[in-house]
């Protein structure tokens, strides 16, 4: 019990009295939004394997991985679709977004139609939460069905 006391415990307290956020390194414009870019391909290019992997091996048929496969793909147009809004939002013009770019931002529907696109593509929880219930409910079924094979043995 004490060594998950530690693991939990002096992570918390690290991070409750930070000095500097040494690790928080920041990318000017355009190089931060390539990179960001180029790390949203590489996950649909991983999780449509990964999907396209279960489905020809056949691992499918058993239902944690048919929701483990079914959360690749609904992670992949999630992606998709938040790599559009990336570009979106560089689209849209300056004065669309109103305030700091903190929790009271608000945003100038009347300015241009792409604020209505970077709006709705903002919602992509819709998406992600899904995709990770599935992976969830995936993981669990293999593990419940792992427990009973290690009590049959």
């Amino acid at each position: 019990m004490n060594r998950w006391l530690l693991i939990f415990c002096v992570p918390l307290i690290a991070i409750s009295f930070p000095e500097q956020a040494a690790a928080f390194q920041s990318h000017p414009a355009p190089e931060g939004l390539y990179v960001h870019q180029l790390a949203h391909v590489l996950l649909v290019v991983a999780l449509t394997s990964m999907a396209y992997w279960l489905q020809k091996n056949r691992l499918v048929e058993e239902t944690g991985w048919r929701l483990i496969q079914i959360s690749c793909l609904i992670f992949s147009l999630w992606s998709l679709l938040t790599m559009f809004g990336h570009w979106v939002e560089e689209n849209i013009p300056a004065a669309a977004l109103v305030g700091e770019p903190d929790w009271t931002q608000r945003i100038s529907m009347s300015v241009s139609v792409w604020t209505t696109y970077f709006y709705v593509l903002k919602l992509d929880h819709l998406i992600s939460v899904p995709a990770a219930i599935c992976l969830f409910l995936g993981a669990r079924s293999l593990f419940l069905e792992a427990k009973v094979e290690a009590r049959s043995d």
